[in-house]
């Protein structure tokens, strides 16, 4: 059994910086500030990972980080809930649906999310793009803040749902970052980068990971790929 878990900004989807809108939004209406949030590099974090930088480094004392955390995310949500209920963008990257389409039609492979995002972040951004039903288990932002310690998360959800043992080496991550490749090498699953985010080929390629695509849009080939490594 196969585990293909993907992450979703830059990967699946791209939600044209709502996340970013709506989390900034969440920090000054719950801390006062975003800090210097401009100047931060967002890409490949998990969200509580980018709260709790950028409001450290905006002198945020440690006690009221921690105790407003969850009310930060719940604000975020709702704010993320009413950009998108407005209509705002969220488009689906290429060839992506035939990919997914493919992978959760065979019995050998099992579908799931790895992501930075809060749980409900991610459900928010895939709920208009009809992608959420093609997966079984996630992991998320909000399970943990280091994304090194969720492929162990996902894994154990993915075992608990097919009741038998799935080693890391049958897991691929599946990302547009650096970052991305570098929590596969923490747990020794397969790296597979995307460069349909914020990242170059050339960038990725830099950090050598198992297979590396320009983008999903030649389904057929991304498929063969993916299922003779």
């Amino acid at each position: 059994m196969r585990l293909f878990l993907f992450d979703i900004d830059g990967t699946l989807i791209n939600a044209h910086g709502v996340g970013r809108h709506s989390l900034v939004y969440a920090m000054e209406r719950v801390f006062g500030t975003a800090g210097a949030h401009e100047a931060y590099d967002w890409r490949g974090k998990t969200d509580k990972q980018i709260v709790c930088e950028i409001l450290r480094q905006a002198g945020v004392p440690e006690p009221v980080l921690h105790a407003r955390l969850d009310e930060c995310f719940e604000t975020y949500r709702r704010k993320l809930e009413e950009h998108l209920g407005n209509g705002h963008p969220v488009t689906v990257l290429p060839g992506v649906p035939g990919v997914l389409e493919r992978l959760s039609r065979r019995t050998d492979s099992l579908l799931g999310l790895l992501t930075g995002n809060v749980e409900g972040g991610a459900w928010a951004k895939l709920k208009p793009t009809g992608l959420a039903p093609f997966f079984r288990l996630a992991a998320f932002g909000s399970d943990d803040g280091d994304r090194r310690r969720l492929p162990a998360i996902a894994r154990q959800r993915a075992q608990d749902l097919v009741k038998h043992e799935i080693p890391f080496g049958d897991i691929y991550i599946i990302g547009d970052t650096p970052l991305d490749v570098d929590c596969a090498r923490a747990c020794g699953a397969k790296a597979v980068a995307v460069a349909t985010g914020q990242h170059s080929m050339e960038e990725l390629a830099a950090v050598a990971p198992d297979l590396l695509f320009r983008d999903f849009a030649d389904v057929e080939a991304s498929l063969r790929s993916l299922m003779k490594s």
